[in-house]
């Protein structure tokens, strides 16, 4: 899947992403930068390489020139897209957010002044869905973050790594079982070599992400960093004091085990959480909700949850429905009670998977370790 929601990438295109890149391709020897697609570079300095090569077919998307050097470029055949204005945000980025860069000084600001907070408020000014201005920027921003998820998932902390996607409520609040639970399973997970990706909220997807985040620490450490976390059960009323406190953990804690979130600003009022190591933030909910389904190689853990989940249920059923054999992946519901009465999803997706190459693949368990024995084949 092209997770940058695009056209599929030409074969002769190359995607020059950093100046070590740009420098390693001049000293190469490179007399034509033809297919060259150079993202949020500061190429100051480099006039002399830029104004001796020929650049027909390049493509600089928010790169910043010597004076004079721009010009000279776009009248010698390259395609420049400038830096937009008034937009908080880099829509040509090269790589995932960090929740350092979206939650930098949270011990001493608001949240109000973080980055993930400025850039929720610009997605939601009067009339911005409709301003031509702010949907290119935002498509551009969605598509730079699939550039490097891809990049992070083929040559990254994730390649050659089995995902398994956890879903479940936002609501669940730290201190209570349920978020143990989420907390219990990703550390499982990581245990058995899976790596985790999440929806990278609050809630259940808080606690996935930060039982495998802090999978390698001793069990009475890790149960500590719960106890620590539960001091804010939650991030109302206060998503400075929910981030802070989070925060404090990740401090004492800084060398954590990757994890993936995959949140939006779509549902912006909904902080991300501080416990994935990469976060592929999008505008676009639903191209957020399809690439985080399709990257789970490993399967799709789905806990207690509302509406979201049960959507997500049935956004992965209709995948493996009409997939071929060999694109099907688990799908666990954990939760007898929750998914056979107070959401009846079990029941239809058992209907759904009725003489289905996916009927073998779908799961009901009561717990998170029956959960890790289906994705690991024990069951």
């Amino acid at each position: 899947m092209n997770r940058s929601a695009a056209l599929n990438p030409s074969p002769r295109t190359l995607d020059v992403e950093s100046l070590v890149d740009f420098d390693r391709l001049v000293n190469s020897g490179a007399g034509s930068m033809n297919g060259w697609h150079a993202q949020s570079l500061d190429l100051r300095g480099h006039s002399r390489d830029l104004k001796a090569m020929d650049p027909r077919g390049a493509i600089f998307l928010g790169c910043t020139f010597d004076d004079g050097v721009e010009e000279s470029l776009r009248r010698r055949g390259a395609l420049i897209f400038p830096k937009l204005q008034g937009v908080p945000f880099d829509p040509y980025r090269g790589n995932l957010y960090s929740a350092a860069e979206l939650y930098k000084d949270i011990s001493s600001t608001e949240y109000e002044s973080t980055l993930d907070a400025q850039v929720y408020q610009w997605s939601i000014l009067p009339g911005q869905r409709a301003s031509l201005d702010a949907t290119l920027a935002a498509a551009l921003h969605d598509h730079a973050i699939g550039d490097a998820l891809d990049e992070l998932l083929d040559h990254g902390a994730l390649s050659g790594t089995r995902i398994v996607g956890v879903m479940g409520g936002h609501a669940a609040q730290r201190g209570t079982r349920e978020f143990a639970d989420a907390a219990r399973l990703g550390r499982l997970l990581a245990h058995a070599g899976f790596a985790v990706a999440t929806g990278g909220g609050p809630g259940a997807m808080e606690a996935a992400n930060m039982g495998a985040y802090l999978s390698g620490l001793p069990d009475a450490d890790a149960a500590a960093a719960l106890v620590a976390l539960a001091g804010v059960p939650g991030f109302r009323p206060s998503v400075t004091a929910w981030a802070r406190q989070a925060a404090a953990v990740v401090e004492n804690h800084p060398e954590g085990t990757p994890t993936l979130g995959i949140p939006t600003w779509f549902y912006g009022h909904e902080p991300p959480n501080l416990f994935a190591t990469h976060i592929a933030k999008y505008f676009g909910n639903a191209i957020r909700e399809a690439i985080l389904l399709e990257l789970c190689n490993g399967g799709i853990v789905f806990l207690p949850g509302a509406a979201g989940t049960v959507q997500e249920i049935f956004q992965d059923a209709c995948e493996n429905y009409y997939g071929a054999p060999e694109t099907i992946t688990p799908m666990v519901l954990v939760g007898r009670e929750h998914w056979e009465r107070t959401f009846p999803a079990w029941p239809m997706l058992q209907s759904l998977a009725a003489g289905k190459p996916m009927e073998d693949r779908i799961f009901l368990v009561d717990t998170v370790e029956d959960a890790l024995a289906v994705l690991s084949g024990k069951a």
